[in-house]
């Protein structure tokens, strides 16, 4: 980045933090409010709207512009507060840092759907998809956030792009299960969530839900360690 380039871009950041010293208020509401998720799938810890304020996230961004995690915090917000030039411009900046940033591309196509803009969300989901195949961590952890964000078509996509790449993955089919299991149908929960205890069988959790849908798992006992100096 150039001196110019950046000296302009840190006189846009000063010129929102102007406005927030200017008393420029913002009607918050529910538009980007996280949901209950169908479980704790793969990397799947919920990411809660972040504590900090506006003006504390414009400073984090003053003093380094190369932060895409500040700038999805600072999207996040200006989404709930349904500050919607704003916040595009946020999530915009957050992924031109970090193009493989999955809360911010959930994150911005969940704006598109809250602005009635079905077909550019669709346009930005499905680019995000397809970035994503060939890597099934990716694929789920999209996926997931998606679901997290109630956007269920997107996540099942994803859960399903998965298993067609990597069918014999214990993840990809935990991942299905768990999203059958917070949608109600315990058939195919059971049918997902057995195939990946079969496929990785030391899954404690995935033992427990089993077993609270009436299915009769043993998980594989210890092995006890070598003892030292044991060859």
């Amino acid at each position: 980045m150039t001196g110019q380039h950046k000296s302009t871009i840190l006189a846009a950041v000063d010129g929102l933090a102007l406005m927030v010293l200017l008393g420029v208020t913002l009607l918050v509401s529910g538009g980007c409010t996280q949901t209950a998720s169908s479980g704790s799938g793969i990397d799947s810890t919920p990411t809660p709207p972040s504590a900090k304020s506006e003006r504390e996230l414009l400073l984090e961004i003053e003093r380094k512009f190369e932060n895409p995690q500040a700038h999805y915090e600072l999207a996040r917000f200006y989404h709930i507060a349904r500050a919607w030039t704003k916040a595009e411009y946020q999530y915009n900046i957050a992924l031109g840092f970090k193009p493989g940033l999955l809360p911010a591309q959930a994150g911005l196509v969940k704006m598109y759907v809250d602005q009635s803009e079905a077909a550019k969300a669709a346009q930005y989901a499905n680019g995000y998809i397809r970035q994503s195949a060939g890597n099934t961590r990716d694929t789920l952890k999209l996926g997931w956030e998606f679901e997290n964000l109630d956007l269920d078509d997107y996540a099942m996509r994803c859960f399903r792009q998965a298993l067609a790449e990597a069918p014999d993955s214990y993840d990809a089919n935990k991942q299905m299960g768990l999203y059958y299991l917070g949608k109600d149908d315990t058939d195919q929960a059971r049918r997902y969530l057995g195939r990946s205890f079969e496929l990785n069988p030391r899954q404690p959790d995935v033992a427990g839900v089993l077993g609270r849908l009436g299915v009769v798992v043993q998980s594989p006992e210890p092995q006890p360690e070598p003892e030292r100096g044991a060859r």
